[in-house]
C-alpha cells in the first residue's frame, strides 16, 4: 500500500509540474498503477506501463486531430 500512495503522489507531482506534456502518461500511470496494484501489487511496473500506453495514445490523438485540421484548412481553401 505505501507503494502505491507513493506512486500515485510522484505522478500527481508530474501533473502538475507540466499537465499538458505529461497529460497521456499520467492518466495512463494513474489507471496503470491501480490496475497493478490490484494483480499481485505491482503498482510501479502497472504506472510505468500505463504512463507509455497513455503517451502514445495521447500522441495518437493530437496527430488525428492535426490531420482533420489540416484536412479541413484543406478543403476551406479550395471554395
Amino acid at each position: 500500500m505505501k507503494t502505491a500512495v507513493a506512486s500515485l503522489a510522484a505522478i500527481t507531482a508530474l501533473s502538475l509540474a507540466a499537465p499538458q506534456a505529461n497529460a497521456g502518461c499520467v492518466t495512463g500511470a494513474i489507471v496503470g498503477g491501480v490496475a497493478g496494484h490490484i494483480a499481485h501489487h505491482h503498482a510501479l511496473a502497472g504506472a510505468a506501463v500505463g504512463c507509455i500506453v497513455g503517451h502514445e495514445l495521447a500522441l495518437k490523438k493530437k496527430r488525428e486531430h492535426e490531420a482533420e485540421l489540416a484536412r479541413e484548412r484543406a478543403a476551406h481553401e479550395h471554395h
